[in-house]
C-alpha cells in the first residue's frame, strides 16, 4: 500500500514537473529565436556604441584575474553547460552592476534547485497544481526581481552621483591633476557606487591597463549613456587634445538638468502610478475582507476548482495591468 502511494505521488509529480520543464524549454526557444532575428543593422550598431573599438583587450580585462581563477576552480561540467546560455553573461552584468558578487551560472543553478525542491515539498503537502506552480515560480522569480531592483536603484544612485564626479575631477585636472590623479581623488571622496567604479578604473590601469580600455571596461559594466558620454569625451581628448575639464563640466550641467527634468515627470505622473498600486491592492484587500466577512462565498475561489482557476486567471490579469500602467507612466528622460 505504501509502495503503491509512493508510485503514484512520484508519477503525480512527473506529471506535473514535465510541463513545466516544456514551458521553460519553449519560453528559451522563442527568446532564442527572436534574439537571432534581431537585424543585422541593429547589431553592429549597438556593437559599436558598447565596443567602440578594438575588443580583444577589453575582453581580457572584463573580468578580473581572481573571479577567473575562482571559476576555474569550481567549474563542473554543469555550470560548463549553464555557461553557454545566452542569459548567463546579461545576469553576470546585472550582478556586477548591483555590486553583488555572485557567479551568474551558479546562481542558476542554485535557484533551480530550490525552486524545484520547494515545488516538490509544496506538491507532496497535496496543495495542488497551481499552488506548487505558482511557489516554483515564486522561488525562482523573487531573487532575480530583488536582484533588479537592487541594480536600479544601485544605478540610479550613480547617476545622481555623476555631476559632482564631473565637477571634482574637472577640479582636478585644473588643479594640473593627470586624469587618473582624478579619478583616484573620485574613488577616495565618493562613497559607492561611484567611489566604487571608478576605484576599479584606478586599479586597473595601475596593473597597466590603458586608461581608456579601463573606461571602456567601466562603461560596459555600468551600461549607462551619461558614462559613455564621459568615456566618448575623454577618447576625443586623448586623440585630438582640447579642454577636458570645460567638457566634463558641460556635461555635469547636462546631466543636472535630466535630472531635474525627470524630477519633474516623475511629479506629473505620480497620479497615475498612485492609481496602479491602488488598482493593484484594492482587489487583494477586498478579498481577505470578504474571507472574513462571508467565508462561504469567497472560500469558493480558494476550495473549489474553478474558483481556484478563476482566482488564478485575475492575478494575471491584475498584473498585466498593473504592467501596462506602469509602461505608460514610464517617461524615458
Amino acid at each position: 500500500m505504501l509502495a503503491a502511494s509512493m508510485a503514484g505521488s512520484l508519477q503525480g509529480a512527473i506529471f506535473v514537473l514535465v510541463p513545466i520543464a516544456g514551458c521553460v524549454l519553449v519560453t528559451f526557444g522563442i527568446f532564442q529565436l527572436i534574439r537571432d532575428l534581431r537585424s543585422a543593422g541593429e547589431k553592429k550598431m549597438l556593437g559599436r556604441l558598447k565596443e567602440g573599438g578594438t575588443a580583444s583587450a577589453s575582453q581580457e580585462t572584463r573580468e578580473s584575474i581572481l573571479r577567473r581563477r575562482a571559476r576555474e576552480v569550481r567549474e563542473s561540467s554543469l555550470d560548463s553547460a549553464v555557461g553557454k546560455l545566452a542569459v548567463v553573461p546579461k545576469l553576470q552584468r546585472t550582478l556586477d552592476q548591483a555590486n553583488v558578487d555572485w557567479d551568474a551560472g551558479r546562481m542558476l543553478i542554485n535557484l533551480s534547485g530550490a525552486a524545484l525542491m520547494t515545488g516538490l515539498g509544496v506538491y507532496f503537502a497535496n496543495a495542488g497544481l497551481i499552488a506548487t506552480t505558482g511557489t516554483i515560480v515564486g522561488v525562482f522569480v523573487m531573487p532575480l526581481l530583488w536582484l533588479v531592483m537592487k541594480r536600479k536603484r544601485r544605478m540610479n544612485k550613480l547617476v545622481e552621483q555623476l555631476p559632482d564626479v564631473f565637477e571634482l575631477t574637472s577640479q582636478a585636472l585644473r588643479a594640473g591633476h593627470s586624469l587618473a590623479s582624478g579619478i583616484h581623488l573620485v574613488s577616495e571622496q565618493m562613497p559607492d557606487p561611484a567611489g566604487t567604479e571608478f576605484g576599479r578604473v584606478f586599479h586597473e590601469q595601475n596593473l597597466g591597463i590603458r586608461i581608456e580600455e579601463a573606461l571602456r571596461n567601466m562603461a560596459d559594466r555600468v551600461d549607462l549613456l551619461d558614462v559613455r558620454f564621459f568615456v566618448t569625451a575623454v577618447h576625443i581628448q586623448r586623440q585630438t587634445g582640447g579642454d577636458l575639464a570645460e567638457v566634463l563640466d558641460k556635461i555635469g550641467s547636462v546631466i543636472r538638468g535630466r535630472i531635474e527634468l525627470y524630477g519633474q515627470v516623475q511629479a506629473l505622473t505620480a497620479e497615475g502610478r498612485l492609481s496602479g498600486y491602488v488598482l493593484l491592492a484594492l482587489p487583494v484587500l477586498v478579498f481577505f475582507a470578504e474571507l472574513q466577512i462571508n467565508p462561504k462565498y469567497a472560500g469558493m475561489l480558494i476550495y473549489d476548482d474553478t474558483g481556484r482557476l478563476m482566482l488564478f486567471g485575475a492575478a494575471i490579469l491584475q498584473l498585466m495591468g498593473y504592467a501596462m500602467i506602469k509602461k505608460i507612466v514610464n517617461i524615458k528622460v
